[in-house]
């Protein structure tokens, strides 16, 4: 079974063929779209595994975009004890569901 590490927003994903993951949002992509991510960082399958120091070269990771859409609602409340400070502020983070095709 063929897997990689990917780095895409910041973040570092372990994904095989077939898989749907959330990354964080690709802003010029729409459904249907196809992505490819370079920045592979580990790529394993039965013959072993290839780890990059920092990327593997030449691999490949060939995705689908499903949906774009945003996370859900997170609070985020500050106050200071005994100054009669109090804030409030909500923030939903976007994402990209993306279905991997291949790894190359």
């Amino acid at each position: 079974m063929a897997y990689a590490i990917i780095r895409t927003g910041g973040k570092q994903f372990r994904v095989s063929p077939g898989d749907v993951v959330r990354v964080p949002t690709l802003a010029d992509k729409n459904e249907g779209d196809s992505v490819e991510f370079d920045q592979v960082l580990v790529a394993g399958d039965d013959n072993g595994v290839r780890v990059g120091a920092p990327t593997v070269s030449g691999a490949r990771v060939t995705a689908t975009v499903v949906k774009n859409g945003r996370g859900p609602k997170i609070i985020v409340f500050k106050f200071k004890r005994r100054k009669q400070f109090k804030r409030t502020k909500g923030h939903r983070q976007g994402f990209t569901s993306v279905k991997i095709d291949s790894i190359a």
